[in-house]
């Protein structure tokens, strides 16, 4: 890729006030990003534009814009860091699925942001002894599926976290809100610095960004867009730990929490989201394991023939599709049978009962 083209891109992060909706849209509308900061006749085409105004237009066309994303770049390449743009294969798939990703990210270190199993981990800045002895826990038990443990390296269960997963020699990621050329904590500086060698830092955020209150809540989305699930360890009433829980669950992830004593503040917001139904109560690691249907499965002893034999035909029909496909779900079982749903669900349930499939969360069925 041409230069020009990695500073259009870098550009398009940088315009104030537009947004990662918006700067979706005026790609879509623009046929490109290049367009953007190349078409002499823009302006007519960004007035087409929803939700594009003229204070908005006249961030796209401030003239400061490039020399600030070539500046960008110059940074870039001189420490190192990697560039995921969301139009490309290498970002982080579990993040593009959310409509407000950043358009962006800036990586430091070796982070994976796509390995099989993410677990981001959230909670309080001045958690209880008991809480860090949980969030160790948690931690070393989810070492069993290999979790890459995510969090945003602030004080308290987060760098319980991330130092714990060091210590059991296992991938950690932190997500920050500021550029990658400076540090908040700075008394986390050594672990984030030896977190890049199994993991590493993610910020959306250019170099010489100023610290604004806005930038943690906007943070938090990333931490719960890289992961499969967020776990709250402990939390009070409020706090940006229930607003990365909040924002996993508007991302249709999954969200756990431990539960604590109703007189403990610092259990109050995971005993609040619990009894909402926003997050799963979870005792261990293991429950989240069990949760997430991340059990190695164990090897199925062959279905007698005999069984086969006393199926009913729609009913074999299903069964034969199923082990065509290994897993499938519902509705590509309904289609490729050609049956209605209901008719379809009430077979399988037979089948269940008779220890012929099984069904996974989802709605998803195989073979027992």
């Amino acid at each position: 890729m041409e230069d020009q083209q990695i500073i259009h891109r870098i550009a398009l992060s940088m315009l104030k006030g537009i947004g990662p909706v918006n700067a979706r849209s005026l790609v879509a509308y623009c046929g490109g990003v290049d367009p953007i900061f190349t078409d002499k006749k823009l302006k007519n085409t960004l007035e087409k534009v929803p939700g594009i105004g003229p204070k908005l237009i006249a961030s796209i066309t401030d003239k400061k814009v490039i020399p600030a994303a070539e500046k960008e770049l110059e940074y870039v390449r001189k420490h190192k860091l990697r560039m995921l743009f969301y139009l490309d294969a290498d970002y982080p798939k579990r993040l593009k699925q959310a409509e407000d990703a950043p358009v962006l990210l800036f990586v430091k270190g070796n982070a994976e942001v796509d390995r099989t199993h993410m677990v981001s981990i959230v909670g309080t800045r001045t958690p209880s002894e008991p809480g860090k002895r949980l969030c160790v826990e948690l931690v070393e038990g989810l070492k069993e599926v290999s979790a890459t443990i995510v969090s945003g390296l602030a004080y308290g269960i987060d760098i319980v976290a991330h130092r714990t997963a060091l210590k059991n020699d296992m991938p950690t990621i932190g997500c920050v809100a500021h550029g990658l050329d400076r540090l908040y904590p700075g008394e986390h500086a050594a672990t984030a610095k030896e977190m890049l060698a199994q993991g590493g830092l993610i910020s959306e955020l250019p170099s010489g960004s100023s610290f604004a209150p806005g930038n943690f809540p906007a943070r938090n989305r990333i931490i719960a867009g890289l992961s499969d699930c967020t776990i709250v360890v402990e939390s009070g009433p409020k706090g940006g730990s229930l607003i990365t829980a909040d924002i996993a669950n508007s991302y249709d992830r999954e969200v756990f929490a431990f539960p604590g004593r109703p007189t403990d503040p610092r259990s109050e917001g995971c005993n609040k989201i619990i009894q909402q139904n926003k997050a799963a109560l979870i005792t261990s690691a293991k429950d989240v394991i069990t949760l997430m249907d991340w059990l190695p499965k164990k090897k199925k002893a062959p279905v007698q023939a005999a069984l086969f034999s006393e199926l009913m035909p729609d009913e074999q029909t299903l069964v034969e599709i199923i082990r065509a496909k290994g897993k499938i779900d519902i509705d590509a079982l309904c289609s490729q049978s050609k049956m209605p749903q209901g008719k379809a669900s009430g077979l399988l349930l037979n089948l269940e009962f008779s220890g012929v499939v099984r069904s996974l969360p989802g709605k998803v069925y195989e073979l027992n």
